[in-house]
């Protein structure tokens, strides 16, 4: 029975052409017996299967059009014009062998999936290697990942590595990954052996996510539920009301037998299923898992888009904001090498945040020893020979509240920043200001959804009113509800979906219960399984939010060609069945007509597999290797504009130094102005190539109000007495400073959302030499 279930359809078509093409071959030697009881046969065969799945659907109370197949072919018998009931039998096998192939597609293409599913690991204890079950796995452990393997579980990287990624991101080059960077379970090692440090288990790792979710969708979407029973109700009654004025008015029931040829919706029972698949294809190749026809349709009917704010519209992990050192610490730059050194072997979160700001800065890392975790406090170990201690404020500091300690607390409260304290050798060192970042891309998403006819968007979060109505004008929603609980946001849902259909955002797991209750949810899930990706109708496989305005896009020109496919397929249907009902049209001849119809619905259909305008910038080779290249500079010089507040914070009114200003301007006219003329070399022409050069102005203008205050810098040091500063002088010093800051953050900023937002996923690349680079 399992084998009949898997090649039925191929079995009836193979049958069903057989039978039709030995009757054509039996006609035109003059075997006029055999070609009509091959033909008969044919008929027998399609009235026999139509019958059983109108049953089917009657036991189901569904409507189906597939009464019209059964009396098509009882009244071909009837009548006597077997090669029309053989011709609408092949039609009914073709429409079933292709539904059969699609869903063999993609359970093939599952099944490929769960193969590559790693099933051991190799874990690292001191100089052994040992292999284990991948299920043994917990976070915190050291593997080693060898040359072709499967990375196993997500981890942090211990040494640079390369990595193919295409299987969860589509992105056919190697990326290069270097030490201290996340990487995700199901990447192939492309390059050398690599010790990783495990950040989950393989249940929850991002390739185990993929693979349920894959599998969600398949059991959803399978069978297809066809739209011709959403038409059924209206025409298989137009359909017997046309064949019984046929017959009535002819007096004979030919006429009727060939309106019933003719209605045969193929149309409906495929090309509306053909351009559905086909979308769900082509989101799947951007990074879009939706599960199945109905949520795509859905998604293409969205109104109003409403977004969850952490992992959403912001990255969802902290990023390294600012270092402030104490007093008589060691520099900024040491105390962070330190503190990124000895979190290379934590598998916490905020890890991952000063190791990738460290990697970034091309700081070298030391693996340190002796480390322990001081539960509730913090983490603590040998870097060197020198201790490091990193976690709480009163862990490091004591029970002291110094000038320097207050002062991090109020930037912490004014920005919305977390906090992690350093002590080196003992003694206080400073604190690491971490903030949650607004993704890049998310002001081009929003400005892309409002192209694709989405008329509201909202940000929906718990988070207080302060930091989401910052983060809703960065990006451009319409409107901010903040503070609000699970209960109230799906009060909020409610409230929208009363109004229009709504498509829903989010990447936690308080959010599943609104991603449910919307009319579409749409979960974020490139870092793993999240009760979100369990609720949503679409689950986001890569880490851009940019594709949702891409899969809407694609959801709506699927339901048109659908549309389209469907309404000229019936259309010429509708026409066909006038002409026979009129006696124009004779049974055999509609049955031939009626294939044609069907062949040229079926391509109206597969117009949606071809490639169409996406919100997407696509970009040359040549192009995404600058861009990463210059993102390079971008990344390290981040310390750079860091100093630039740090000095101005420094200045004092009475016996105020003069070096350390002095010293930054020889780094500003050395590396950031320099930095600044190579992106209007390179960045800007690429911008322009990808966006169009109006897109270049602003950044072009902040290029410019760098420099330019860069050089009233240098006059104002030049006109001052380094003997003699007065107080005005430092004000002066001040106040050009911190405006130097803002210039220099908001460029930052500028270049994140308008250049190098638009490359594909991947790490900069990692610098090996060459002196270090100021920001753009």
């Amino acid at each position: 029975m399992t084998w009949w279930r898997g090649r039925s359809p191929a079995v009836f078509f193979v049958a069903s052409a057989v039978l039709l093409a030995g009757g054509a071959i039996a006609a035109v030697s003059g075997a006029d017996a055999v070609s009509r009881a091959l033909w008969v046969a044919a008929t027998v065969l399609g009235l026999g299967l139509s019958l059983l799945w109108t049953v089917r659907s009657v036991a189901e109370r569904r409507a189906s059009v597939d009464v019209i197949a059964v009396l098509a072919l009882a009244g071909a018998l009837w009548v006597g014009e077997e090669f029309a009931g053989a011709m609408v039998t092949l039609m009914l096998a073709s429409g079933r062998l292709l539904e059969d192939r699609a869903a063999a597609r993609a359970d093939r293409e599952l099944r490929l999936l769960v193969e590559r599913t790693p099933r051991t690991a190799r874990r690292r204890t001191g100089d052994r290697v040992d292999g284990i079950p991948v299920e043994a796995v917990s976070p915190g452990d050291v593997l080693v990942v060898g040359t072709g393997e499967v990375v196993p579980v997500d981890g942090r990287l211990l040494a640079t590595g390369t990595f193919d990624e295409s299987a969860l991101t589509g992105e056919p080059m190697p990326v290069e990954r270097p030490s201290g960077d996340d990487v995700r379970s199901g990447v192939v090692n492309a390059g050398p052996p690599v010790d990783l440090v495990a950040t989950s288990s393989a249940s929850e790792s991002t390739y185990a996510n993929v693979v349920r979710l894959v599998e969600q969708a398949q059991a959803t979407s399978a069978p297809f539920v066809r739209t011709a029973d959403r038409f059924a109700v209206l025409f298989v009654p137009l359909t017997l009301v046309l064949a019984g004025l046929a017959w009535a008015l002819a007096g004979s029931p030919v006429r009727a037998v060939a309106v019933l040829v003719v209605a045969t919706p193929c149309p409906l029972l495929l090309a509306a299923p053909v351009a559905i698949m086909s979308g769900l294809s082509r989101a799947s190749r951007i990074g879009v898992v939706v599960k199945g026809g109905a949520a795509l349709e859905a998604l293409a009917a969205g109104e109003v888009v409403l977004f969850d704010k952490t992992g959403t519209l912001t990255h969802g992990r902290p990023e390294l904001a600012s270092v402030v050192t104490a007093p008589g610490a060691p520099p900024a730059q040491d105390v962070l090498r330190l503190a990124a050194s000895l979190n290379q072997v934590s598998p916490h979160p905020l890890a991952s945040a000063l190791v990738g700001a460290a990697r970034r800065r091309d700081l070298d890392l030391e693996l340190p020893t002796g480390v322990r975790e001081v539960h509730g406090y913090g983490l603590e170990g040998l870097v060197g020979d020198v201790v490091v201690r990193l976690g709480k404020a009163r862990w490091i500091v004591g029970d002291d509240d110094p000038t320097w300690l207050r002062q991090v607390r109020r930037r912490a409260a004014l920005d919305g920043c977390l906090t992690v304290f350093v002590a080196v050798a003992g003694r206080p060192a400073g604190a690491f200001l971490l903030e949650d970042p607004v993704r890049p891309d998310a002001p081009r998403m929003l400005a892309a959804l409002k192209e694709v006819g989405i008329r509201r968007t909202v940000l929906l979060t718990g988070d207080r009113a302060d930091i989401a109505e910052t983060v809703g004008r960065i990006v451009g929603v319409d409107a901010v509800l903040a503070d609000r609980d699970p209960a109230d946001k799906l009060a909020a849902i409610r409230d929208e979906s009363a109004a229009a259909r709504t498509i829903m955002v989010g990447d936690g797991v308080n959010d599943a219960p609104a991603l449910a209750a919307a009319g579409v949810g749409v979960a974020l899930a490139a870092r793993g399984a999240t009760a979100s990706s369990e609720a949503a109708d679409v689950v986001l496989t890569v880490d851009r939010v940019d594709a949702i305005a891409d899969a809407i896009l694609i959801a709506r020109r699927s339901r048109r060609i659908a549309l389209e496919a469907v309404l000229v397929g019936m259309g010429l249907s509708l026409v066909a069945m006038l002409a026979a009902a009129a006696g124009l049209l004779p049974p055999a001849a509609g049955a031939v007509l009626q294939e044609g119809i069907d062949v040229l619905a079926i391509g109206i259909a597969l117009r949606a597999l071809l490639p169409s305008r996406l919100h997407s910038v696509p970009m040359s080779q040549e192009d995404v290797a600058t861009a990463r290249r210059l993102r390079s500079g971008h990344d390290v010089a981040i310390a750079a504009v860091e100093q630039i507040r740090t000095v101005a914070d420094d200045l004092r009114t009475r016996d105020c130094r003069l070096e350390p200003v002095r010293t930054l301007l020889s780094r500003l006219e050395e590396d950031l102005i320099p930095h600044e003329r190579d992106d209007e070399e390179e960045l800007m022409p690429l911008v322009a190539r990808a966006l169009g050069g109006a897109a270049t102005a602003t950044m072009r203008r902040t290029h410019a109000e760098i420099e330019h205050q860069v050089s009233r810098l240098h006059r104002l040091l030049d006109g001052i007495d380094p003997e003699h500063v007065a107080p005005e002088d430092v004000t002066e010093l001040r106040r050009l400073l911190y405006g130097l800051y803002a210039v220099c953050r908001l460029h930052n900023s500028q270049e994140e959302e308008g250049a190098f937002a638009l490359v594909p996923a991947g790490p900069s690349p990692t610098r090996r030499s060459g002196r270090r680079r100021a920001p753009g």
